[in-house]
């Protein structure tokens, strides 16, 4: 019964665009069904295919934001707008307006609690680190964290620090026979071989 409610739920939401809040609440769509969801009743200004944000992600401004291709969004907040200049009209008597459209090209992910200021553009095949401030465009296939966010490195020579790591991980097997980034039939099992890794014997045993 509470299956058949959640699908009602689902269908409704996803035809009318209604009840968004409890379409997160009760339905926990996925990233890749929250960016369905936004795409066509979020007000973004244009999505990509393969894109997912995940529900927790702050878009205060969606009009102004424009999404490639293969863009991963995780609980972060991208800005179109500046909020001092109500305080500028009540301090200094000016009627302003401060406002920039954010662009995050392909294969881009945006980390946990990053913040992109209005106007940034974030180059394709990058990466923004959880908690960076981006105050700055970011260029093309680095990886930018810190406050204000700076280059760390190329995406490249992130690649390349996450292989040398997964040449000692024993399920590496099974990674491969996984074939995509998640598959809950696997999880269990790679779930007990991490952890068995990384603390040996559970503390109870």
């Amino acid at each position: 019964m509470i299956g058949l409610a959640k699908r009602a739920l689902r269908y409704y939401v996803t035809k009318t665009g209604k009840a968004k809040g409890l379409y997160k609440k009760f339905c926990h769509p996925t990233g890749y069904e929250w960016a369905d969801y936004l795409a066509r009743w979020g007000g973004i200004y244009s999505v990509g295919k393969g894109v997912w944000i995940n529900p927790g992600c702050n878009i205060p401004d969606p009009s102004l934001l424009r999404i490639g291709n293969n863009v991963g969004l995780s609980d972060c907040t991208i800005f179109g707008h500046d909020g001092l200049i109500g305080v500028f009209e009540l301090s200094a008597g000016k009627q302003l307006d401060s406002v920039g459209a954010v662009d995050i090209f392909d294969n881009c992910f945006i980390g946990y609690q990053s913040i992109i200021m209005p106007g940034r553009k974030i180059g394709p095949n990058s990466i923004v680190a959880a908690g960076a401030v981006v105050t700055r465009d970011v260029p093309p296939g680095v990886v930018v964290g810190g406050n204000p966010a700076k280059v760390l490195c190329t995406v490249e020579e992130l690649i390349k620090k996450i292989e040398e790591r997964c040449e000692a991980y024993p399920w590496m097997e099974l990674i491969r026979q996984r074939g995509t980034h998640f598959d809950p039939d696997y999880e269990p099992k790679l779930k007990a071989m991490r952890a068995q890794y990384f603390f040996g014997e559970k503390a109870n045993e």
